[in-house]
């Protein structure tokens, strides 16, 4: 059965997605995406998700709990990415080539920045630590301005601002 729950962030009001078990998705306020017509509301399947978030947002959580059991629909090769980016170290950025570099294919930046833009959970699967190369801010499912907080946010939190 699918489910779905709302929670409210620093950077907006998170859709989360699931099967009751695991979770699928999770969409930022600018997306127009709805949960599905049979979905049922259920906040209990994301509580520790929840918690999880709130935690990393508070800067007191540097890595998600894997635990959690994730469920990111995708291609072998998507899966791949999306794995790989949950190497990236909290506080640290990568561009595409070196992430293509990381997976053995150092030709494959554009195919790399294709399947992390389509990260169905960001955050939790850290997206927003890849940029483009010399630093540039590119692309981001939550807007830029959203991935520039992330990073913000972990930086900080890394030099013990926040702490």
């Amino acid at each position: 059965m699918s489910c779905y729950s709302y929670i409210e962030s620093p950077v907006g009001t998170l859709l989360l997605t699931g099967d009751g078990t695991r979770l699928n998705e999770i969409l930022f306020p600018n997306k127009d995406r709805r949960p599905e017509a049979a979905a049922e509301k259920r906040a209990e399947p994301f509580r520790e998700v929840a918690r999880q978030l709130a935690a990393y947002f508070e800067g007191n959580l540097k890595e998600f709990d894997f635990d959690l059991e994730l469920a990111p629909q995708g291609t072998p090769f998507q899966l791949q990415v999306w794995e790989e980016l949950q190497r990236i170290p909290y506080g640290e950025t990568i561009s595409y080539g070196e992430l293509a570099q990381r997976m053995g294919n150092p030709s494959a930046s554009r195919a790399v920045g294709a399947a992390n833009g389509r990260n169905p959970i960001p955050i939790v699967i850290p997206c927003h630590r890849v940029i483009g190369a010399g630093g540039s801010l590119t692309g981001f499912g939550g807007g830029l301005a959203t991935k520039r907080a992330l990073l913000e946010l972990e930086q900080e939190s890394r030099q013990g601002k926040l702490l």
